[in-house]
């Protein structure tokens, strides 16, 4: 991508956030100007700063990649995160109960199991406290094995005990995070790298064990055979530092066939 294209590219996505022209700054500016009450706007949060750093993502991994240069040249307005959006709001101890639910799964099943969780819940997600005061065979009978309601119930100990806490998980790298998590019995590399994506929003994760993910990469480097976990991070190293985004656009191109796999290895 050029540096011509980058900074259109630029210009056009923060002219489409920018929302602070219009009416109101007209009236600021000319004495003369109606000053009759303006209605009340809510205040949207600034996505100037994330659209900036899109922008710079999408710039190098089309140069560092030909094949991403293609998956954005086909989507280049793809949001990672929109999907969420489709999920309920979910906080730290929330995320992770999504990342058990979905392991070994598919997406669908795992929303449907999901959306089942919180019914039994009066229709919000568990907190820690609740699933260690629920019988555990409530979570069984709206899906999950009961390996997962254990290891559930294991996560929201540590969570109560306060030897895992939201703050601290915010303040810890990638590989600590993964350390200190997978150090609960039940817990992946998978359900962790999920969940940097998700709760903590971490720009360099890529899931090298997922299978919806390696059959994009055979796909849209049109391999021979599915590569294998390190295959997937050879071929992902030259995305850093933004293999999250990287790993959304094969998602992405491989559209939702490709995500209904998810396995944990």
């Amino acid at each position: 991508m050029s540096d011509i294209a980058i900074s259109r590219a630029l210009e056009t996505t923060l002219a489409y956030v920018h929302v602070g022209t219009g009416t109101g700054a007209e009236v600021a500016m000319n004495p003369v100007a109606d000053r009759s009450p303006m209605p009340q706007r809510k205040i949207e949060p600034d996505h100037r700063p994330r659209m900036t750093a899109l922008v710079a993502a999408r710039a190098h991994l089309a140069e560092a990649d030909p094949v991403m240069r293609r998956l954005i040249e086909a989507q280049p307005n793809l949001d990672p995160r929109a999907w969420l959006s489709t999920l309920p709001e979910m906080d730290t101890f929330g995320t992770l109960l999504w990342q058990i639910i979905g392991q070994q799964i598919s997406l669908r099943a795992a929303r449907a199991v999901l959306a089942r969780v919180q019914t039994a819940f009066g229709g919000q997600l568990p907190t820690p406290q609740e699933v260690l005061a629920t019988d555990p065979a409530v979570l069984h009978e709206a899906g999950l094995s009961r390996r997962k309601v254990q290891t559930l119930r294991t996560l929201a100990g540590e969570f109560v005990a306060g030897r895992i806490t939201a703050e601290g998980l915010a303040t810890m790298s990638d590989s600590e995070v993964e350390a200190r998590l997978t150090a609960v019995p039940g817990v992946g590399p998978w359900t962790v790298h999920g969940f940097l994506i998700i709760a903590l929003d971490r720009s360099d994760v890529v899931l090298p064990g997922d299978v919806a993910l390696r059959r994009a990469i055979q796909r849209a480097y049109q391999l021979a055979e599915r590569p294998s976990h390190d295959e997937v991070l050879a071929i992902a190293e030259p995305w850093r530092p933004y293999r999250t985004l990287a790993s959304a656009y094969l998602f992405a191109s491989s559209s939702a066939k490709g995500m209904l796999d998810r396995m944990e290895w």
